[in-house]
């Protein structure tokens, strides 16, 4: 057989970073359409942003995803934000957040993605979870006070992140996740910029009230799941009851 699995590892692994980047430039997209085209004075979009450069994205398709967003390019940004809850297996509660221009086409897609799991109705579970804005940081100080920080931003609390959690946190730098209200994300993350720490992602969230106990096994069944439901096209984000 020789070395044609390698050939494929790379086919698979330039599908996955093709699927990552059409992720990043939709977002950038949606941020500029929520929160107006200066980076500067939109958080999302400047993490968006951010996060595209690292992924190599060229500047001229960030440019014209941020016009399609604001409504000045040539382009339209016409996309739906549509929720769907229910549980993946072993009843671990789920969030799934979807922007699509053709729901039609996505919402059955979702449903049979969810046929190793349970699909439920519109505020079936979002009373499991608090919907909060959610920002992550990294300080180059690994000895940066976290909880000074979240006082300081506005949070209401914070989390450490490692890199093992968030890959975008670096290796021995000090990482975070700063919970806070929804109105508050742009200034949080305004202040963490402006006071030493790079923000690597700003965005409204939902985090889970309670955690099911998981063996295992049950944690790689859910697992799996979840990968799934992330690799869809139209998918944006997965929340999960998951630890």
């Amino acid at each position: 057989m020789g070395r044609q699995w390698l050939h494929a590892k790379r086919l698979v692994a330039g599908l996955k970073k093709g699927r990552t980047t059409s992720k990043i430039v939709r977002e950038i997209s949606v941020a500029a359409k929520m929160g107006g085209q200066d980076p500067a004075m939109n958080a999302r979009l400047f993490t968006a942003v951010e996060k595209a450069k690292k992924d190599s994205v060229k500047s001229d398709v960030i440019e014209r995803a941020i016009k399609k967003g604001a409504g000045t390019g040539e382009e339209k940004l016409i996309m739906e934000h549509v929720v769907f809850e229910g549980y993946a297996p072993h009843k671990v509660p789920v969030i799934v957040e979807v922007y699509t221009d053709n729901v039609n086409r996505t919402a059955p897609e979702v449903r049979v993605l969810f046929k190793r799991g349970q699909l439920g109705n519109a505020g079936s579970n979002k009373f499991l979870f608090d919907h909060v804005g959610l920002v992550e940081a990294h300080h180059p100080d690994a000895n940066a006070d976290r909880e000074a920080a979240a006082i300081e931003a506005g949070a209401n609390e914070f989390e450490p992140l490692t890199h093992e959690q968030n890959d975008d946190i670096p290796d021995g730098a000090a990482g975070a996740r700063f919970i806070c209200d929804r109105t508050a994300v742009h200034a949080v993350a305004k202040w963490l910029t402006g006071n030493g720490w790079t923000v690597v992602t700003s965005e409204l969230g939902y985090v889970p009230k309670q955690f099911p106990e998981l063996t295992e096994q049950e944690k790689a069944d859910a697992g799996e799941f979840l990968q799934t439901l992330d690799d869809h096209d139209d998918v944006h984000r997965v929340w999960a009851a998951m630890k």
